[in-house]
């Protein structure tokens, strides 16, 4: 199953031709992130090269929020609480 970049880029950008502010690469992370776990790894425990490639998604996104905390603390506050991540 492909991933569609388009619908996440259009709710989390800040106008209309933002599709690289941070806001959007996180947005976009996230949900690389969660499609690799929910769909991939299911089915293919075992598949250790693909874990590598999602602990550099993971580390690239947490990178992007201390980024965003630092410059903005209220779009991070915003954006965790409506991405679902940092419980």
């Amino acid at each position: 199953m492909a991933f569609e970049k388009a619908p996440t880029v259009t709710k989390y950008r800040t106008h209309e031709n933002d599709t690289g502010s941070t806001r959007v690469q996180v947005a976009l992370l996230t949900e690389r992130i969660n499609q690799l776990n929910d769909l991939h790894f299911r089915s293919h425990s075992k598949d250790h090269h693909s874990r590598r490639g999602l602990l550099k998604m993971v580390g690239k996104r947490k990178r992007l929020l201390n980024y965003l905390r630092r410059t903005d603390v209220e779009g991070y506050r915003q954006l965790i609480q409506e991405l679902g991540i940092r419980y």
